[in-house]
This record gives structure tokens, sequence and C-alpha cells, in this order.
């Protein structure tokens, strides 16, 4: 199998980072995407790695399990976290990004990067005896899923993910809303919409009585088993849970002081840049379902958003993921078809940062079988190695995806002074650590 190319199917997050990493070590890597050609209901323009829910890729910070693993991508010399430092606006702590520019800078790199051949087709099989990596991601077309499912002998699950709307931010009432950042964090990155009790209880029951869009065609089959991934959930599903809940969740008050009166808010709605001229602002936590006319009724209830001007409105598509553990190995490399990989959403990973950083150790790991050679397994310690754990044998009970979180890496086995903070950064350094020594051998 020495020096033979390799096939990515997806130009996404995954499939762009795992292409860039074959490539980077001289492997030559043909790159198959259907956009043009064929779009799927969640996709707008041609570029790669377009973003179709949220702008921000979380925390910068390395304290936090996103954050730690961004900088471990940085190292491994991540095309996707190239393109975030590149095309970041300003956030605060998180890092989001300019989301056109963004997808302008992957899509030029990955057109002109001498190993790699772009091929706009459709595809729906695996080329026997070719080394592949699979990242069509979460609205894989039905021909490809049914080929996962069937000949691969993958099975498939459904769940829903969301999208938040953007608003024109020139219409934005900026005598009622207010930049800043929770707890005065970073800089005031954020506009803040606030509500008073009567405001919050006159919201939150036309919010939880508002009519939802109709599933798509696509949606219909699966319409009885939805399974609405907790960190992707509907801004509606969460406010029918009770009263409260999203003032504990989005609309948490904590950390942004009323100037007036020197006390929290009873609850704020925060809009962030959409791009770097900041002429874009969406609505952080605010995924929906809601049909587009109850989205501009509902939404212009919040103080500040009265005559809002909704640029893009929220929206709702199907994504597709694996019941991964026993099916992959912790390279994303399936048990029963060693030159088949998976990466991104549909192995079970869950975010933009998570999809890019299984395409990076499954784009490492398909170069590494193309030209014989070993295996790169990175352990648990860090948070690539634990995400390609989870996916490979994690969870109790049923599969369901996962986000970058502390709790799925290997404890240090020590106590550690200075609370949560303190372990999670003595977490870091060992993990960076090891990331630095794998790095060298490669």
């Amino acid at each position: 199998m020495q020096n033979q190319h390799i096939n990515i199917y997806g130009a996404g997050l995954a499939g762009c980072e795992a292409a860039w990493q074959a490539a980077q070590r001289g492997v030559k890597v043909k790159l198959f995407e259907m956009k043009p050609h064929k779009m799927t209901p969640a996709h707008h323009t041609n570029g790669f790695a377009e973003l179709v829910c949220s702008n921000s890729l979380r925390s910068d910070c390395t304290s936090n399990a996103v954050g730690l693993l961004k900088e471990e991508m940085r190292r491994f010399g991540s095309l996707i976290m190239q393109a975030a430092d590149a095309t970041r606006v300003p956030a605060g702590s998180a890092l989001a990004v300019d989301r056109t520019l963004f997808s302008q800078y992957i899509t030029d790199r990955i057109r002109n990067h001498p190993n790699i051949e772009v091929i706009e087709a459709e595809v729906s099989t695996v080329e026997e005896g070719t080394v592949t990596v699979i990242a069509t991601g979460p609205l894989t077309s039905d021909a490809m899923a049914d080929y996962i499912a069937g000949e691969l002998g993958c099975g498939k699950l459904h769940f829903f993910d969301a999208a938040a709307p953007i608003v024109d931010a020139a219409t934005i009432n900026m005598d009622v809303a207010f930049f800043a950042s929770r707890y005065d964090k970073g800089d005031a990155d954020y506009i803040n919409c606030p509500m008073n009790k009567e405001q919050y209880d006159a919201f939150w029951q036309a919010l939880t009585t508002a009519e939802e869009a109709q599933l798509k065609e696509f949606d219909k089959e699966s319409q009885k088993n939805v399974k609405v991934f907790e960190g992707c959930m509907p801004v509606e599903v969460m406010a029918r849970r009770g009263y409260d809940t999203l003032r504990y969740g989005p609309l948490k008050p904590v950390g942004l002081i009323d100037p007036r009166v020197g006390e929290e808010f009873y609850a704020v709605v925060q809009l962030r840049k959409e791009n770097r001229e900041a002429t874009m602002f969406n609505l952080v936590g605010f995924q929906t379902h809601l049909t587009f006319p109850e989205q501009r009724r509902v939404f212009r209830m919040i103080p500040g958003l009265e005559n809002a001007e909704f640029l893009r409105y929220g929206v709702m598509h199907r994504n597709t993921y694996l019941n991964s553990p026993g099916l992959l190995d912790n390279t994303y490399a399936m048990n029963a078809h060693p030159n088949v990989f998976f990466a991104g959403q549909m192995t079970g990973v869950e975010g933009y940062v998570e999809s890019a950083g299984s395409g990076l150790l499954a784009g490492i790991n398909a170069a590494k079988r193309a030209l014989g050679q070993d295996k790169l397994i990175l352990p648990e310690e860090t948070m690539l190695g634990a995400m390609a754990g989870y996916v490979s044998h994690g969870g109790v009970g049923d599969f369901a995806p996962m986000n970058a979180n502390f709790g799925i890496v290997n404890p240090l086995g020590y106590r550690v002074k200075g609370g949560k903070a303190a372990k999670n950064e003595k977490l870091a350094e060992r993990a960076l650590a090891i990331i630095d020594e794998a790095v060298a051998t490669l």
C-alpha cells in the first residue's frame, strides 16, 4: 500500500483538516465534494468548511477543554486553527471568526495545495483497496448513508441540530442594549439585552407557545425517533423544560450588573459579533426551529430588538452519526475495514473544533496507513486522544455525541490545590507535553 493516494469524502471542517494533514505528509489526496452541484439543506455557499450554526469556536483558554483541544491542534499544524486565528473577530475570551473569510482561507489553501486534487462530485461507495476518510458530515446524502449503513455494516442514528438567527447590528436599539462581557472578562464584545421580570414573563410565554416549522421531507421518516443533542437544543425546547431554565442557561444574568441599581438583571440575552466589521450579531444560545414569522414576532419581544432586522433566521436540520464504540478504533478507522476511516460529527464528536480534531487524527493515520507506517495513537491524557477513546469505546448506555470535556480525560491521579481551574491547568500542562512529544516523532 506504500505511496498509494488516499480518498477523502467531504470538504467540511473534518474533511479539509484530514486532507491537509495527509497532504502535508507527502501523500497525494483526492478530495471529493458534492458542492456546488448538490447542496445540503443547511449549506448556502460553495466554499469549504462552511460554518452553518454559530461562528464561535468557543473558549480559547487551555484551562477550558475546547481551548486545550485547539492548542493541541495548533501544535499539529492544524489548517482549521490557522484559518480561525487569521480570521478571528472580537468575542471576549472566546475564539469567534468571520465565517466568510474563514471558509475562503481554507478553500484557497486546499485548492492550491500541490498534493490535493479537488473533485466536485457526489460519491456513494468506497473505492476498494484505497485508504479512505469518510467525512461527509451530519447531512450525509441518502445514497452514501445507505452505503455506510448497509455495505459497511455501520448502522446509523439521527438527531437534530439547530442554528441561531443573525440580526443587523444597525437595527439593535442601543438605548436599551449595552456592550459588556460577563464579569468584565476580556473586552466588552457582547451586546446585552436586559429583561426585567415582567418582560421575561411575556417572552417566556410567547416562546413556549410559538409555532414550530414543519420538518422537511428527509426528516419525516425519523420524526418519531428524534434525538436532540443538549448542546444544540432549540431555545423553545429548553424554555418548555421550565420557567427558569433559560435564566440558568443562555439568558443567565450572572456577572452582568445593571449600573443604574448595582444589581444583576432578571435575565439577559447576549448577542455575539458575526463578522469583523461588527455589522452582524447572532443571538447566543438561540438555536431554534420556530417558523420565520414566529421568530420575528417572538424575538422582537427582547428589549433592544424591537425593530431588529433578521439577516438570517434560525433553521433546524438532520444530523447523522454512527454508533461508533466497537465500530471504530481510536484512530477513527473501522475495526472491520482498516482502510476506511471516519471523521467529523458522524463519528460522535460534537462541535466545530471537535469535528476538525477528529479529522486531524484521522488524516494523519490515513496517511500513515497509505505509507505503510505505524499508527499514531494519542493517549487519553490528551484531549485529542480522549475524544478518540470516547468514540471507540466510551459512553455508558446509548451512545450520544460528546463535546470536548475534561471528564473524558484520564485523571491526574493526585489532588491539586486551588480548585477546578488549577486542576485543569495541570491537565492541560500534561496534555501539551505529550502532544509535543508526539509531534516530534512525526
